[in-house]
């Protein structure tokens, strides 16, 4: 029955390109069959292939007088291999080598400009077949796969731009409050990429001594300094093939920077002591939870390695945005550590689970997780109470009452909230993800009192987009 669905409901058709060009292949192929979207960019693209629940067959139009297009389509392709690619091509585009190439590696099938429409829905449905047998592995993705917990929506969301950017090997900025995980993300890329079986390597960059960073990360030659009485490998060396891990990146010094900046240029080291270039394979992760671009203006952090480093972006949400994840959480870490000492406690009383999911944690899963620890050593009863949870009690019942209206508003703030922090806080984007006007969405963001940051704010009074 799921098949049937799945063959007999409407075809879902991207198109990315020219906008007269994309008109007309709409008009040609009709709405009879086919839901297609356009998008004029990468970035509109991105919101709509992530925002997608279903089979996804996407043409992108290649035209030789856009290079700048030509390389956003090949980042994207290259960022969504679940999407099965056709490419629209003119006769004099079709003779640039590099177009060639393109069609050659990426797409699977291509027609010419002007189209045959009876030709090119032919090849639609080739194209869907194919992507139908692809998107099982892809759609079937679940938390527990990628070494986290949740089946929240944000979480499947997650767990698929994971895979994705697994298999393209460029380097990645996670960010994130702290607390919502950084750590598991970047293995969870690790461990579905092609470097799985070599080394997985993390550090701390705000964790070592600022006169120890050079030779932790790059290694020493011996007698390079003072006690240096043998070579010593760096952790960049000793990652070899493998992929590192660089947490708390806005915290290494200036002058390091240099060094981590040249070597994503050319895979090159130099150990300390040593004008030998050594070459390295490694991926390079990094994480952080402060606001890079900020440090970037009171002149912390370089901006040549921010953008060296925020090639692919992974954002783990907070807790509070993955309520409906809390339970599960909860009960997997009550699980993974009732066996550190006899007790009777079985599980969370009902109301615990409730003021569970109304905390605002600002700790994140850190914080869940060492609530229930002390929970569960602090607990005489069979469930684990608010009090030994450290969380308080309403102070009357008719406080936590809630009417059907304000349940309404709070669920559509939260969802707002979540949707522009995604999407970085571009109302665009955010009204797209949603399926509202920009209009609709100003009002909502006025109604609910939503703050943006003031870097946005001042965009919107420059009159620029959002």
């Amino acid at each position: 029955m799921a098949d049937e669905n799945i063959t007999t409901q409407k075809r879902k058709v991207l198109i990315m390109g020219y906008d007269f060009l994309a008109y007309d292949i709409s008009e040609a192929l009709g709405s009879t069959l086919w839901n297609i979207k356009h998008a004029r960019n990468r970035h509109e693209a991105i919101s709509i292939i992530e925002n997608d629940s279903g089979v996804l067959t996407a043409i992108g139009i290649l035209i030789n007088t856009n290079l700048q297009q030509l390389d956003e389509l090949q980042e994207l392709i290259a960022m969504h291999p679940e999407v099965t690619w056709l490419a629209a091509v003119d006769s004099s585009s079709l003779q640039v080598e590099r177009i060639r190439r393109l069609i050659n590696q990426y797409f699977l099938f291509f027609f010419k400009l002007p189209m045959d429409p009876i030709k090119t829905t032919h090849l639609l449905e080739a194209a869907r077949d194919m992507a139908l047998l692809s998107s099982v592995s892809t759609n079937q993705l679940r938390s527990e796969d990628m070494g986290m917990v949740g089946s929240s929506t944000v979480m499947q969301s997650l767990c698929r731009s994971i895979y994705r950017i697994a298999q393209v090997d460029a380097p990645v900025l996670i960010t994130g409050e702290s607390g919502t995980g950084k750590e598991l993300v970047a293995r969870a890329v690790h461990e579905n990429s092609l470097r799985r079986n070599e080394p997985f390597s993390a550090i701390n960059c705000g964790a070592l001594p600022p006169g120890l960073i050079q030779s932790e990360l790059f290694g020493h030659e011996k007698g390079a300094f003072t006690g240096a009485d043998q070579r010593k490998f760096g952790i960049i060396e000793s990652t070899g093939n493998g992929t590192l891990f660089l947490d708390e990146i806005g915290d290494l010094p200036l002058d390091i920077q240099v060094n981590l900046l040249r070597f994503l240029e050319n895979h090159h080291i130099f150990r300390l002591g040593s004008l030998k270039e050594i070459k390295v394979d490694v991926r390079i992760l990094a994480a952080t939870h402060v606001n890079l671009e900020e440090a970037i203006k009171r002149g912390k952090f370089r901006e040549d390695l921010y953008h060296r480093l925020n090639v692919l972006q992974l954002s783990p949400p907070p807790l509070r945005e993955r309520s409906q994840d809390i339970e599960e959480i909860a009960n997997f870490v009550f699980n993974k550590f009732r066996a550190e000492k006899a007790t009777k406690v079985k599980g969370f009383s009902h109301e615990s689970l409730i003021l569970m999911r109304q905390h605002s944690w600002p700790g994140n899963i850190r914080e869940l997780i060492n609530r229930v620890r002390r929970a569960m050593v602090m607990c005489d009863q069979r469930l684990i109470r608010p009090e030994d949870l450290g969380l308080e009690r309403r102070q009357s019942s008719s406080r936590s009452q809630v009417t059907l209206e304000q349940a309404r508003d709070l669920a559509e703030q939260n969802a707002i909230k979540a949707s522009l922090a995604r999407n970085k806080y571009q109302v665009q984007h955010a009204a797209c993800e949603l399926d509202v006007s920009r209009a609709t969405l100003y009002r909502l963001i006025e109604k609910h009192r939503i703050d943006r940051p003031l870097e946005r704010v001042a965009h919107i009074a420059r009159g620029t987009p959002s």
